[in-house]
């Protein structure tokens, strides 16, 4: 069972790595829009698994954009390190989260169904009043 203190710094390191991504990392093979979506610390605190969303119409730049950012972990462990008040902070693992793709997915499924609602049926007992 999670810990409140792991449940805040997931908070705090899903808001600073975003932020150290956007605004402090110049790499120029980041091209895509993309959000950290969750970071997951481990209970001993030394690793820590953070899902990043890519959002692009080209899996090719959303691969790259996403390893851009994974060869740039210990530039981004370093940045947290000075800008949190953390002794230690976790070794950073970065993976695609592809839940925003599946939900996509769901949606373009849900919208080819067409609904049937009461009223454009007849009664339960056959009458049609």
């Amino acid at each position: 069972m999670k810990g409140k203190r792991t449940d805040r710094l997931n908070s705090e390191f899903r808001k600073l790595i975003y932020d150290v991504i956007k605004n402090r990392i110049n790499s120029p093979d980041i091209t895509e829009m993309f959000s950290v979506t969750e970071v997951d610390v481990s209970p001993d605190l030394k690793h820590a698994k953070v899902y990043v969303s890519v959002y692009s119409t080209s899996d090719e730049k959303a691969k790259k954009t996403l390893d851009a950012i994974s060869k740039s972990s210990p530039e981004i462990r370093r940045e947290l390190a000075r800008l949190s008040s953390i002794r230690y902070v976790p070794e950073l693992r970065f993976y695609h989260d592809g839940a925003s793709a599946y939900g996509n997915k769901i949606d373009k499924i849900l919208s080819g169904l067409t609904y049937v609602t009461s009223g454009d049926d007849d009664d339960d007992n056959g009458d049609s009043n």
